[in-house]
């Protein structure tokens, strides 16, 4: 029997909770990444309004190798160094001579190759260009823009450009070697192709197999004179007939425009042959009977050389010596202006918007060519 007396089991002592300190108050943000970030935003707008209006400016100012254009700005770059204060000036006209954009900014082929003749013009060092030209030709006004600015340059600063031909110079890129100076060939050079040409499809016979049938609405009997739709195998006597004026009103186009490069060649090289008389290089005249080689014919570069279309057979070397002889030196630095990426051009690119595009890659590089336009362009390049 359990002792009564024995007093019950205490309950076990309470023990308080822990309590935590508060926490401590964060201090307040300073604001320093906000104003660093501010003040790289100033600087970058700083630097591109900076850029505009140097560009602006540029061609006011005395050149030092360097061009502005409201475009990419250009910097002289050393091809060789040949330890001189004269420079002669090599500028490039490669491919197809287009109008086209190069890049996003909008810059194209015609103001590159003006901006670089401007840069030149204005550096007293430089004494002569050399035209450097490994093209099959190209769009007519484009070929015509940079005729005309090789001749002006020439007129004004009374610098000789010197053409360099490459493996192929024709149709357009002998239209923009026509005015030089001096023009020098290597004997298997492929130049000549003197014409014009238009080059489109009939797509017609494609439709009818798809069931595709178009509707015209036009304003005038020739508003679609240039068009592929047309069912060339089903005209009436009236559309045969309009036909027939249509296709004499593009030959008379196409005419006229060949009589242009004509007069281009004749007159390029006959004031070029007076220039080279007077300074005692008479260099070569165009044959009697030269127009009758300039029907679309390609010419290798002895063939041009005996007719007269070209001065000089030889390399590059020979091109460089003809140019310090027509300059009046012994030597000379041989440098090229190049397109300078800066923060300006960054934000060109960053400004132009195109819509996506899929590209097929086919191990050719074709040439982008419009129709119903007329071009000085080799006809290899148009299958």
């Amino acid at each position: 029997m359990e002792n009564s007396s024995t007093p019950p089991p205490l309950p076990p002592a309470f023990t308080p909770p822990t309590l935590s300190p508060p926490p401590s108050a964060r201090p307040k943000r300073s604001g320093t990444g906000w104003k660093v970030a501010t003040l790289l935003l100033a600087l970058i707008l700083a630097l591109v309004l900076a850029g505009e209006v140097w560009s602006f400016f540029g061609d006011l100012l005395p050149g030092d190798g360097m061009t502005h254009h409201h475009g990419p700005r250009l910097e002289e770059t050393v091809l060789e160094h040949n330890d001189s204060h004269h420079k002669i000036a090599v500028i490039p006209v490669e491919g197809i001579i287009m109008s086209a954009s190069m890049d996003h900014s909008g810059y194209n082929m015609v103001r590159y190759i003006q901006d670089q003749l401007k840069a030149a013009a204005r550096d007293e060092h430089v004494k002569a260009v050399i035209l450097r030209v490994n093209s099959p030709g190209g769009e007519v006004l484009a070929s015509d823009d940079i005729s005309r600015a090789i001749a002006e340059f020439q007129e004004k600063t009374k610098k000789p450009v010197i053409a360099a031909m490459g493996g192929l110079a024709a149709s357009g890129g002998y239209y923009v070697s026509a005015p030089c100076r001096w023009i020098v060939a290597n004997e298997l050079t492929i130049t000549g192709s003197i014409g014009v040409i238009m080059h489109g499809y009939n797509y017609r016979g494609l439709m009818n197999k798809v069931g595709l049938r178009p509707q015209v609405y036009k304003s005038g009997r020739f508003k679609d004179m240039l068009s592929g739709e047309k069912d060339l195998d089903k005209l009436t006597p009236t559309e045969q007939a309009d036909m027939e004026i249509e296709e004499a009103m593009v030959q008379r186009l196409i005419d006229q425009t060949f009589v242009k490069f004509k007069s281009v060649v004749a007159q390029g090289r006959q004031q070029a042959n007076q220039k080279n008389k007077s300074g005692g290089e008479p260099g070569r005249a165009l044959v009697a009977k030269w127009a009758d080689f300039a029907d679309g014919r390609v010419l290798s570069g002895k063939e041009a050389y005996d007719l007269g279309f070209v001065d000089e057979l030889g390399s590059w070397e020979t091109a460089v010596k003809r140019a310090q002889t027509l300059a009046g030196i012994k030597d000379a630095d041989l440098v090229q202006y190049q397109q300078l990426f800066d923060i300006t051009s960054l934000f060109r690119l960053f400004g132009k918007t195109e819509a996506p595009s899929i590209k097929l890659d086919l191990g050719l590089d074709l040439p982008k060519l419009m129709p119903a336009r007329l071009y000085f362009l080799t006809p290899i390049y148009l299958r």
